[in-house]
């Protein structure tokens, strides 16, 4: 799978760890967060990496900031994007099953590299139920749809 991963300053060793355990697991891994530690924004590199997902330049995203709301924010301003900010391996799963979920974000400083890669198995390996879970991201994007046109 090609995956796009982004980072703000507070995350790039653990954007590192994960681009390596994906790669290890022979997913193609792209990135479009910074690699320096220097202080930067989150919204330039969510933006990024989302623009990249709703394109089909990759398949899903990973994103991360201190705590993975603010990119998760960012991400989400882009159409046709659903990102979710999870701390655990349930949330990311049911994330994808039920909200077809197409970009994971979490916290590297909130959360430690054993459970972002549980977290990034969950998300990666579940796939979107579809059914009566279809109805509502529709309606998720019908949302979309009628307040990006004003």
């Amino acid at each position: 799978m090609r995956i796009g991963m982004a980072n703000d300053h507070t995350a790039v060793e653990m954007k590192n760890e994960i681009k390596a355990y994906l790669e290890s697991q022979g997913h193609t891994v792209i990135n479009y967060g910074t690699d320096s530690s220097e202080s930067t924004d989150y919204p330039d590199w969510g933006e990024k990496v989302a623009n990249a997902v709703a394109s089909g330049e990759v398949e899903r995203g990973i994103a991360i900031c201190g705590t993975g709301i603010g990119i998760s924010l960012a991400c989400n301003k882009v159409r046709g994007i659903r990102a979710c900010a999870c701390s655990e391996p349930y949330s990311a799963e049911y994330s994808r099953r039920h909200n077809n979920a197409n970009i994971v974000c979490y916290g590297a400083r909130v959360i430690g590299i054993e459970m972002a890669k549980m977290i990034t198995d969950a998300f990666m390996n579940t796939e979107f139920e579809g059914g009566r879970h279809q109805r509502r991201v529709d309606k998720i994007m019908d949302i979309e749809r009628r307040n990006c046109e004003k």
